[in-house]
């Protein structure tokens, strides 16, 4: 196959269409684009959310081009399974090469479409370049299993082969992450995929796909699907036979919908839905490192991860002495454009997070909750909410039970470990929980008491590429990363081949 687009008719945006934007980024967005832009193709804007301002025009594509980027990803199936593993893995790794060469850029254009600080856009570039270099390598380690079968009458036999074509479903808060998480892994086992980027966010995965292009992935192997109508799009991809892999990174709500539409063809399904993370500070503990570590846990990313801490349970021993230092650190942020020198922490994603946040903040205090720090929206332009710290949160307010997904933290206080665990389990989601104590026993304890799927001891930060990323409960099926995630692409085939 000859490399070639990996975009399906994106525009191709010219300096004009990215205003602000250095020479080199709009030559990465262009590059990612399939075809410059056509008369009478619709399409919809990219903002600044730290201005408003419009970044660029992405074409807005309809369920007959979901039809014809799944048609690609046929195409290009059997040639691409059929690639060598070695090649698959050499491929990817050339990517991770060239995402390193060029992380500035990627960088800045996270920066922009999205609002996080350079500095964390940075840590997100490295970060997903890690599922490059991961799966890269996890490519050429597909094993099956050959030997006897117990009776000793036959021999048994165990493969793997690609799922077949796959459709991935993206969000808007980590945009080059969530990309490499799932795209890595499925080119790996030797699937074909169909992308759909968040709107909100779509400029930096046409960056990669033009990337992947260069790194020689093939016509057809990577498809971005640019659309503000996901319902539309996606209804057609999953009712089609063609089409065997789903995986969604999203809120709960439209997780439920697309598990019962993808029910039909009995697709294969990861989920990564959404969270409510309890933060656990023991009597015990250090409380250096565990305001260190609400700090990454709670405001990383403005807040708004499915990771991110939601509900900070504090002994109540050492409650006051923890609230008082995280507001003294909060206190020291520096809220601007995520392009700014000296930020740490960007704008919201819309002024509809700014609503929930303020709504959230009200409730709250309603039921009566303090504001130590923050609680409000700064006046000015763009999508900005303080960084706040809550004390006394009673455990009947409205964000015990709701994602926040902004920089609002939570203190609530309990009595004893089994108050803890009891509070702490009080959802029904289950992705990640955090606990700092300096009791080894107690870790132990609380690593099968605490219902999740990801457990970060003294660690503000549980990510890692090597590592099964996913969760129970409402918070999803499947698993991203290590080992484990190559083989939400790969279908187990059994042969027996009896003796004599």
């Amino acid at each position: 196959m000859t490399p070639v687009s990996t975009v399906a008719r994106t525009t191709r945006p010219d300096a004009a269409a990215l205003p602000g934007f250095p020479p080199h980024v709009v030559a990465l967005v262009r590059e990612g684009a399939a075809a410059p832009a056509l008369d009478g193709v619709p399409t919809f804007p990219v903002h600044d959310p730290a201005t408003g301002e419009v970044l660029a025009l992405v074409a807005d594509q309809g369920p007959a081009d979901a039809i014809r980027a799944l048609d690609r990803a046929v195409a290009a199936a059997d040639e691409w399974a059929a690639t060598p593993p070695r090649v698959r893995g050499e491929t990817l790794r050339r990517a991770f090469d060239l995402l390193v060469e060029r992380r500035e850029s990627f960088a800045l254009l996270m920066s922009l479409e999205m609002g996080k600080p350079l500095a964390e856009a940075r840590g997100e570039v490295a970060y997903g370049g890690e599922f490059l270099r991961w799966f890269s390598e996890e490519a050429v380690r597909v094993q099956g299993r050959y030997g006897p079968v117990p009776e000793g009458t036959g021999t048994m036999i165990v493969t793997h082969r690609p799922v077949g074509p796959s459709y991935l479903v993206t969000p808007w808060n980590f945009p080059l992450a969530m990309a490499t998480r799932k795209i890595a892994p499925a080119l790996a086992a030797g699937c074909t995929v169909v992308v759909k980027p968040a709107e909100l966010t779509p400029l930096t995965t046409i960056a990669f796909a033009g990337l992947l292009r260069e790194a020689g992935v093939p016509d057809g192997v990577v498809t971005v699907l640019t659309t503000t109508d996901a319902a539309g799009v996606t209804g057609p991809l999953l009712a089609d036979q063609r089409l065997r892999k789903l995986s969604f990174t999203g809120s709960t709500a439209v997780g439920r919908v697309l598990i019962a539409q993808a029910a039909e063809n009995v697709l294969r399904t990861s989920m990564e839905l959404g969270g409510n993370a309890p933060f656990v500070v023991m009597a015990d503990a250090d409380l250096d490192a565990a305001v260190d570590g609400a700090m990454l846990a709670k405001f990383r990313n403005g807040g708004q991860a499915c990771t991110a801490a939601n509900r900070l349970l504090v002994h109540e021993r050492v409650a006051d002495e923890f609230t008082r230092r995280l507001a003294e650190r909060v206190e020291a942020m520096v809220v601007g454009p995520g392009t700014a020198d000296g930020t740490t922490l960007g704008p919201l994603i819309d002024d509809r997070a700014v609503a929930t946040c303020e709504r959230l903040v009200a409730d709250a205090v309603a039921r009566g909750a303090r504001v130590v720090t923050g609680g409000s929206a700064p006046d000015g332009p763009g999508s900005f909410f303080a960084p706040t710290v809550l004390a006394d949160v009673p455990r009947d307010a409205d964000l015990m039970h709701q994602e926040i997904f902004g920089p609002v933290a939570a203190v609530t206080t309990f009595r004893d470990e089994d108050d803890a665990v009891r509070l702490a389990n009080d959802t029904p989601y289950g992705l990640v929980a955090y606990l700092f104590t300096t009791d080894l026993a107690c870790g132990r304890r609380m690593l099968g008491r605490l219902r999740t799927g990801m457990l970060g001891v003294n660690t503000g930060l549980v990510s890692n590429a090597a590592a099964p990323f996913g969760g129970v409960g409402h918070s999803g099926l499947g698993r991203e990363g290590g080992s484990e995630g190559i083989h939400e692409y790969l279908d187990t085939t059994y042969a027996l081949q009896p003796d004599g």
